[in-house]
């Protein structure tokens, strides 16, 4: 007792430090599970309302469409039928019209589109009462060929009605194409709003059941956080108060024990005296019984020994062999007592009643564990499986978009490189059509310069004179306050004639003849001059037609030129639109890249984490496994070998709680002891 009391107070001191913190940690998780719980059933309503409000939204819009479609097929349908019954009636009247313009107006009257015609005007206010009463009447008469053509007057009445007829029948077209229009237009728009309102709808309702869920296991969580405090609390209690109170049980036990000790001892005193036995053997004629009971200890234990050794078979497959061959220990040997062997006996009852329970609570703990623990290994594969496919399919994506985005930046440079020799080539071609301008130019003027040098020659009437040098207006105010005018400078350009063009075509140099011999007699001269007209004509001609080639081959080349700046314009606008196309693509294909390494990195870090909780998880099932094997093995062999080796031991306290336990028995055993 004293050993059990020693262990029972360091219980307590170790015990209850961590009892403490127990209901530490139980206080605050409480009050945050709470919040957390409030929080999220806040949310939950108003993600309800959201929802049903969506729904109502959707089928608000769902029944919008139906209306109107109900509607558009009405309206679609009388349209249809009006329209019909306008196309006969039009075509009732060319008839009539084309009838009378060819003179067959008696035979007119009696078809059915003169009948219909009749109907139409009777039932349709076109055209004036007047009209209508004319056309009626010709209608309804039977001479009907008396009709002159030569008179316009119906003919001319009808195809008033006709255009008046035709006219309605096309605003009414009209306003069927608008309302068709509308209808798209609000079909179109309540479609984009359904779709809407059905991805909100299915983003809520996922979000509805997440948020149910959560709560549940929130909730779950504070039940057990409240049971486990209320529990650590009352435990706490319990605790404190059995080892307030057991140092003074402890101390009453021992001077109560004490006492009981003294007690005994006085008793046996007396009755081992021996005037006290010899009264004894005179007043209780039944003395001699004790002493029967004495000779019977020994057939009692054997009794006993034997239901303990039947327990100590079967105590093998429980575990208890060692403590059953105590208490047969015991019985064998004489100096303990019956009461001793029956403790121990109740004592080991007990104790495997105990381990019995306890190996029911571990075999269900074993059993929920590794339940769990699978469960919780095939969720981590799958999670370390999904992550791999995600990495290797975001790998491969990203050398697809690499790929891609190479493609794209080769291309772009390939571009820019044939944009810039474009460029060139067209600066090159400008250059030379500006050049071919200047000098087609120049020799135009030249040779139209030529032509009326000749005209002032040949035909002076042809002759054009040059303008006169304009003076400024610094120069006229001087010329007329008496100043003398300005030198007129000497033509420059091309031999005098004041025409130049942007290069040099030739140069001449003059040269003076330093040594030269004797030219001898001059040569005959000519003869009396006469003007060569026709000749003269001849040249101007040719000249004319030189300047007309100059025009051709100005005209051709303007055209060329603006034909060439036109597709180079076109081809740069091409290039700029592409080249904006792939940079768009490239900046988009780099983020997709950038965006897929990002979630590849995630994926990988994802990966880790599931790998080392799948590798503890398969270590605490190894750990499980140690632990529950062999119990859950050989758990109902040892239940059966416990029951049975608690009916033996049963059993062999029945047969020592027989026995007669008398003062005479008491004291032969304590004179022994």
């Amino acid at each position: 007792e004293k050993e059990l009391y020693a262990k029972f107070m360091c219980y307590c001191k170790t015990s209850g430090g961590g009892l403490t913190a127990s209901i530490e940690a139980s206080n605050t998780k409480v009050p945050q599970t709470q919040t957390e719980i409030t929080a999220s059933e806040e949310k939950l309503t108003l993600t309800k309302d959201e929802l049903a409000k969506a729904q109502e939204e959707r089928t608000a819009a769902v029944a919008a469409m139906q209306q109107a479609t109900a509607l558009r097929e009405k309206e679609a349908a009388a349209f249809a039928k009006e329209k019909a019954e306008d196309d006969t009636n039009i075509n009732a009247l060319d008839k009539a019209v084309a009838a009378l313009e060819h003179g067959m107006a008696g035979g007119f009257v009696q078809t059915s589109s003169a009948k219909v015609l009749k109907r139409v005007l009777s039932e349709h206010q076109f055209g004036n009462e007047e009209d209508r009463s004319t056309v009626l009447a010709f209608l309804s008469s039977e001479d009907g060929d008396k009709y002159a053509p030569q008179s316009s007057e119906i003919t001319g009445i009808l195809k008033e009605i006709g255009d008046e007829m035709k006219k309605s029948r096309t605003d009414m077209v009209n306003v069927e194409n608008a309302a068709i229009q509308n209808y798209q237009e609000l079909m179109a728009a309540k479609k984009k709003e359904e779709l809407a309102l059905t991805n909100a709808i299915e983003t809520k309702s996922q979000n509805v059941g997440d948020l149910g869920v959560a709560i549940a296991q929130l909730k779950n969580e504070l039940t057990d956080a409240e049971e486990s405090l209320i529990a650590d609390q009352k435990f706490l209690a319990e605790l404190e108060k059995g080892c307030s109170t057991k140092g003074a049980d402890w101390d009453e036990r021992t001077k109560t024990r004490g006492e009981e000790m003294v007690a005994i001892a006085d008793t046996i005193k007396v009755l081992n005296d021996d005037d006290a036995m010899d009264l004894f053997k005179k007043t209780l004629p039944g003395a001699s019984s004790f002493v029967q009971v004495h000779s019977n200890d020994a057939s009692i234990r054997a009794r006993a020994l034997a239901a303990v050794k039947s327990a100590s078979l079967v105590a093998e497959n429980s575990g208890s062999k060692p403590r059953v061959d105590l208490i047969a220990l015991a019985l064998s040997g004489k100096k303990v007592g019956f009461e001793k062997v029956i403790k121990m006996v109740e004592d080991m009852m007990v104790t495997l009643k105990e381990e019995q329970v306890e190996d029911d609570h571990k075999k269900e703990y074993c059993g929920v564990q590794l339940d769990m623990s699978d469960d919780t290994k095939k969720e981590l594969e799958q999670k370390v499986s999904d992550a791999e496919a995600n990495i290797e399919a975001g790998q491969d994506g990203i050398e697809s978009l690499a790929e891609e985005i190479k493609t794209l930046q080769v291309g772009i440079m390939a571009l820019d490189k044939a944009v810039a020799e474009a460029t060139e080539d067209r600066k090159e071609e400008h250059e030379a059509f500006t050049e071919l301008i200047a000098h087609n130019s120049a020799a135009k003027e030249l040779l139209e310069y030529a032509k009326n040098r000749l005209n002032k020659f040949y035909n002076p009437k042809l002759y054009k004179v040059a303008a006169k040098q304009e003076l400024t207006s610094e120069e006229r105010v001087a010329v007329n306050m008496g100043g003398t005018p300005p030198a007129t400078e000497a033509p420059g350009g091309i031999a005098g004639t004041g025409i130049a063009v942007l290069a040099q075509i030739s140069a001449h140099s003059h040269h003076k003849i330093v040594n030269r011999e004797d030219p001898g007699p001059p040569p005959a001269t000519y003869g009396e001059f006469s003007s060569k007209g026709q000749e003269n004509t001849g040249v101007i001609s040719m000249l004319n037609m030189l300047i007309k080639d100059l025009d051709k081959e100005v005209t051709e080349g303007e055209t060329s030129e603006k034909d060439a700046q036109q597709d180079y314009e076109a081809s740069m606008q091409d290039c700029a639109e592409k080249r904006s196309a792939d940079s768009k693509a490239l900046a988009g294909q780099t983020s997709a890249k950038a965006d897929l390494e990002a979630s590849v990195e995630a994926h990988k870090e994802g990966h880790a984490m599931n790998q080392k909780e799948l590798s503890a998880n398969t270590a605490y099932i190894a750990s499980l496994h140690a632990e529950c094997d062999w119990l859950l093995k050989y758990f109902e062999a040892r239940k059966e070998a416990r029951a049975s080796e608690v009916d033996s031991l049963d059993k062999a306290k029945a047969v020592l709680s027989g026995a007669d336990f008398s003062l005479v028995q008491k004291k032969a055993l304590r004179g022994r002891a």
